[in-house]
């Protein structure tokens, strides 16, 4: 946060040779690399609104929101202190404005409700949210990300589309009717079988009135105040997928018993929690016994969002190294223009370059795809590629975005411990590496019609650059007959997904930019182990001055 006119001249000495706060600054004007993968996209009509969400989320006031909302956990209230069972998460304050920002400005509902690109709109506002605070990401990423699922069964959808929809947040604990708007969330995995959700014991028996009675437990429940989730449970004709409010029909409360919040590494503002159904009320959404099949519309939202959460975490910290080594001076140099450092910004800048170009061309494939198969084939493969690789590198470049800091970076009361902790998060939500390379896999294989499509965007750039060309043939090697398994399923998603990075960034960023992405991470003569090893090839300072965040 910012303080009005501090104290420099102390007793013992002078306070010098420190950076200004970062804060007050319009996010996404100031991100070409955004701005730029926006308007290829087809998302440059909605540049103005995203101006003034970046303002917003850039704000001194919303980091000291953030800061609020990560020290101050979310409480779980079991119970009244007359004994009356309430299952209730108590925020912060600073929580609530945090939701009101997101979700009043249309971050959830936006896809669904823009006629042009809203999911690019969407992913452009997850970048910017998740720069003002990850944790409150979650709710809103399930709230968009539900809408699939819900349309497949008219009458649920009829009644709850139009609530999320609403681009309005309620914190109050009521029925969803009485309310302003809803979020939803989503509870899948149990104890046992984790992201293995045929091993699934929670039961569900019909009402006789239309609905269903769910017995059993899950064993992860993210952002248990959500107004109803989407959830697996096994009917007579198998795994089955159902929306439970949490409040029934008549307007009791639901037999959803919140047994613990989860004490996390980070995403320490978003509630996380263990829960158990005891004769919860539910209603069916889609077809009976195809319940995997149900979810997984929402599935690829969601790791949609999971690309975005980790291209903005990404950014924030390239933010925070980029403001800092840029005032902060040694030896007689800002730290920028030492050589070492600045080999090691410009690295950390293409990193996060061709995050943001290959997470708009995902948003892409998901407006196209209703009307063009191509689209919706790219976009099947595309984004668990773009997901498997995006969310790994998160963590190493917050790790050197860090130590770019020394020091000042790893102290609690910056921005850089909360970015760190946050950081592997996205690699394990919605599938692991291991899941998400199986996945690719099975995609492969049921859908050949997801590799052309990837491999038609992957020809444009053939001739641009000699590494591109030598890269492209190796990942032709992957296809050869017994080339592709579970041994070599990770590689081959590691090599698509930096192939589909460079083919973003050849159609939508400067040469210099391409050019440096494909010098540094497909030449093979370079092991690309540590960043700032940077190719004598790559424009350092055009980099760093392109991603700095001035106005």
């Amino acid at each position: 946060m910012q303080h009005h006119s501090p104290l420099t001249e102390l007793e013992t000495h002078s306070v010098s040779n420190q950076p200004q706060p970062f804060g007050d600054i319009d996010l996404f004007s100031t991100d070409k690399a955004l701005k730029g993968a926006v308007a290829h996209a087809g998302g440059g009509a909605h540049a103005g609104r995203l101006s003034e969400f970046g303002r917003r989320c850039g704000a001194f006031e919303t980091q000291d929101w953030s800061r609020q909302a990560q020290e101050t956990l979310p409480k779980l209230k079991s119970f009244d202190r007359f004994g009356h069972r309430l299952d209730e998460v108590e925020f912060h304050p600073a929580y609530h404005n945090l939701m009101s920002l997101g979700l009043d400005s249309g971050l959830s509902a936006a896809a669904w409700s823009e006629g042009e690109a809203g999911h690019v709109l969407h992913g452009a506002m997850m970048i910017l949210m998740n720069q003002a605070d990850a944790g409150v990401t979650c709710p809103m990423s399930m709230t968009y990300a539900c809408v699939p699922a819900l349309r497949t069964e008219a009458d649920v959808a009829s009644t709850w589309v139009p609530r999320v929809q609403a681009s309005s947040y309620d914190g109050r604990f009521l029925p969803a009717h009485q309310k302003k708007g809803v979020t939803l969330g989503m509870a899948m995995t149990e104890k046992q079988g984790g992201s293995d959700v045929r091993a699934n014991t929670t039961r569900a028996v019909p009402d006789g009135q239309g609905g269903y009675i769910l017995t059993g437990h899950k064993w992860f429940c993210s952002a248990p105040m959500s107004d109803a989730f989407l959830t697996l449970a096994y009917t007579e004709v198998g795994l089955t997928c159902f929306l439970v409010p949490r409040w029934k029909p008549d307007g009791t409360r639901n037999g959803i018993h919140v047994m613990r919040l989860k004490d996390k590494m980070g995403d320490k503002s978003n509630a996380s929690s263990e829960i158990e159904y005891h004769g919860a009320w539910a209603e069916r959404v889609g077809e009976e016994g195809r319940g995997v099949r149900t979810i997984i519309d929402m599935v690829q939202h969601t790791r949609y969002d999971c690309i975005l959460g980790s291209t903005g975490g990404m950014r924030a910290a390239l933010v925070q190294a980029l403001w800092h080594t840029s005032q902060r001076r040694a030896f007689q140099k800002t730290l920028m223009d030492q050589p070492a450092m600045r080999a090691v910004l410009a690295d950390l800048v293409i990193e996060s370059e061709a995050a943001t170009a290959l997470a708009m061309r995902v948003g892409a494939s998901l407006d196209r795809m209703a009307d063009d198969e191509g689209e919706a084939a790219f976009m099947r493969l595309a984004t668990p590629l773009a997901k498997y690789w995006i969310c790994k590198r998160q963590p190493g470049l917050v790790y050197e975005a860090l130590e770019c800091l020394g020091g000042a970076g790893y102290v609690e009361e910056g921005p850089m411990p909360r970015l760190f902790r946050q950081s592997p998060l996205n690699a394990i939500w919605e599938g692991s590496g291991n899941v998400i390379a199986l996945d690719v896999l099975r995609a492969l294989s049921r859908e050949p019609d997801s590799l052309e499509a990837v491999q038609v965007e992957l020809r444009t750039p053939l001739g641009a650059h000699r590494a591109y060309d030598r890269h492209a043939g190796r990942l032709a090697n992957y296809l050869t007959p017994g080339s592709l398994h579970e041994g070599t399923a990770r590689g081959f998603a590691r090599d698509a997904a930096l192939a589909l990075q460079a083919a973003a960034l050849h159609a939508s960023a400067p040469d210099f930019v391409f050019e440096a992405f494909c010098a540094q991470r497909l030449d093979p003569d370079r092991n690309g182990l540590l960043y700032g090893d940077v190719s004598p090839d790559v424009d350092q300072g055009r980099l760093v001055e392109r991603a700095m965040p001035l106005a």
